[in-house]
């Protein structure tokens, strides 16, 4: 059941060097004054729909019931890709179907999905949209009515069964091991992996290994002295990659898409 509360999350590959933002949020507000936004990130990385789903998937869970979340990371904006619409536990989601929102629904039953009808979009202004900026003149609008009440998601949508896979593997876990990859660097140039907190439960002793690094996983960053690498649970549950009062992406020379794994440390006889 969706109730909206009249706030809406915007998650893009925009920056806010350029207007594409602001812009956005101006046609929303056009269409619903009240709205109230909130910008969750603009500095994904440039066309990779992965990043932006990781952080919807771990963040829509502090936001209230009744909020829509639009993610523009888009780099087929104007060719046929669909454009996928979500409704999970009481919240919207609005995105193009391109992987993005793969993360979001995985190993979810209660899941509502459709791609949108552009066709029962009749009074929302957007008869003609650009080619290039999607975010703008469909993306915005449509998130706003959804916002305001005006539309429903299974009025503008049609039902689909599925939606384009992602474009990163998930972590995965055998007897020996659990096995994922930096998904992304926040601006501590901290390592964030995909591997979660639950995969990892089964190890007396998780070692988390990265290039060539072999790292016991820590409490906090404070366990570290300066300038020294840890491995850590960070306040999203996953396995993160720091250095102590430094840079891990800059010491360490790993990036996006270095595999990491982690081990049980103690032998077993």
């Amino acid at each position: 059941m969706f109730n909206p509360s009249g706030l809406i999350t915007l998650t893009s590959d925009f920056g806010l060097s350029d207007p594409f933002v602001g812009v956005m949020k101006g046609r929303i507000l056009g269409v619903a004054p009240t709205a109230r936004i909130i910008d969750l990130t603009h500095d994904i990385v440039a066309h990779w729909p992965a990043e932006a789903g990781f952080w919807l998937r771990r963040a829509f869970q502090y936001f209230p019931r009744g909020t829509v979340h639009v993610a523009v990371v888009d780099p087929g904006v104007g060719t046929t890709r669909d454009i996928a619409m979500v409704m999970l536990e009481g919240h919207v989601f609005l995105a193009p179907d391109n992987g993005l929102l793969a993360e979001v629904v995985s190993h979810q039953t209660n899941v509502h999905l459709w791609h949108l009808d552009m066709t029962r979009l009749d009074g929302l202004g957007i008869d003609r949209p650009s080619a290039t900026f999607h975010g703008r003149d469909i993306f915005a609008p449509v998130a706003a009515a959804l916002a305001a009440d005006r539309i429903r998601p299974e009025g503008i949508g049609r039902k689909v069964d599925a939606l384009i896979p992602g474009w990163v593997d998930e972590a995965t876990a055998d007897a020996q091991r659990v096995a994922g990859v930096v998904i992304t660097i926040d601006h501590f140039g901290n390592l964030i992996t995909n591997i979660d907190r639950r995969l990892c439960d089964r190890l007396i002793d998780p070692v988390v290994h990265a290039g060539k690094l072999s790292l016991p996983l820590s409490r906090t960053y404070g366990n570290a002295q300066p300038g020294d690498p840890i491995a850590l649970f960070n306040s999203f549950g996953v396995v993160e990659i720091a250095v102590a009062e430094g840079r891990a992406v800059d010491a360490l020379g790993l990036s996006r898409g270095a595999p990491v794994s982690v081990r049980d440390g103690v032998r077993r006889s």
